[in-house]
């Protein structure tokens, strides 16, 4: 009776092993066809002048082409535009969004839900509306910083913010900034709202300080939180692309051009796809690289 039993549960669990796969059939194939088979054929281009049977058959190089990526001024400039934006957005977005969530996490819940809605609205909101929206605000003819600017006495004449080399990146930089902080800041509203009060009530009883509650108490169980927030804020930095393609096109005189946008241009303006795949390697190993960094750091802190 026991083995009858046993043979039964046996057969129970491999029916709903069966059946788990099943369902998990249809996106593990376009995980497969559309992620790993792509990612697969992108490390293989890479070895090869490539142009998609554009004009000749494909040839294999080797290293070639990367090689050239770190003698080519253009990539190694649009790396540097990148690795700016990375280092002044991710610690501002993060810093911003833990202020925020502070800010409001106590206050009445209609009152945070609808800071909550400010915040994240420009995430829902399409890109192309987004930039529209700051392509108008930045002209240099009657854009509105021009405006406020030459009426407060701070400017003579109108800046062109997107076709200035000295301003562009920076006008970048200031929109990924206000459409990036949206997601941070829900999800640490929602970490700040899970700390254990019982610890925070013990603390303040033995005195301490909000400061001291926040990075003794606080900061410690939304660390998790933060690592999240540090690792996806740094790979949306890195594939910035939308922004550059709508406002600026690389330009002016390529001093607006990321690693992605240049992939995009490498690739389907050239149809050089070998030598476009060979930076997204790169970039692959860049990204991995600093989300291993950031996941080392974020366990030694806890």
């Amino acid at each position: 009776m026991r083995k009858s039993r046993t043979g039964l549960d046996q057969a129970l669990i491999r029916q709903e092993t069966i059946s788990g796969y099943l369902f998990l059939l249809p996106s593990l194939f376009f995980f497969l066809v559309f992620v790993v088979y792509p990612m697969f054929m992108c490390i293989y281009t890479s070895f090869f002048d490539s142009n998609m049977g554009k004009n000749t058959v494909d040839t294999f190089i080797g290293l070639g082409n990367y090689k050239e990526l770190f003698q080519d001024k253009v990539f190694l400039g649009a790396l540097r535009n990148t690795i700016v934006i990375v280092v002044v957005a991710v610690p501002t977005v993060c810093a911003f969004s833990l202020w925020v969530a502070t800010a409001i996490v106590d206050m009445k819940p209609a009152l945070t839900s609808l800071f909550r809605v400010i915040f994240y609205l420009p995430v829902v909101t399409g890109s192309v509306a987004v930039t529209v929206v700051w392509k108008w605000m930045y002209n240099n003819y009657y854009g509105i910083f021009n405006y406020l600017l030459k009426s407060a006495g701070v400017i003579d004449k109108n800046i062109n913010w997107l076709g200035d080399a000295r301003y562009a990146l920076w006008c970048i930089i200031l929109i990924l900034f206000t459409t990036s902080v949206g997601q941070p800041i829900v999800l640490y509203v929602s970490a700040l709202g899970n700390v254990d009060q019982s610890l925070v009530e013990a603390a303040e009883v033995d005195g301490a300080t909000p400061m001291q509650v926040f990075w003794k108490i606080k900061w410690q169980q939304i660390m998790p939180t933060t690592l999240y927030i540090l690792v996806i804020t740094t790979i949306n930095s890195f594939q910035c692309f939308a922004l550059i393609q709508l406002l600026t096109s690389g330009g002016p005189n390529h001093s607006t051009d990321t690693v992605m946008y240049y992939i995009y241009y490498t690739a389907f303006k050239l149809y050089r796809y070998g030598y476009g795949n060979a930076m997204g390697v790169v970039l692959m190993i860049i990204i991995a690289l600093l989300s291993a960094v950031q996941f080392k750091l974020g366990q030694s802190a806890d």
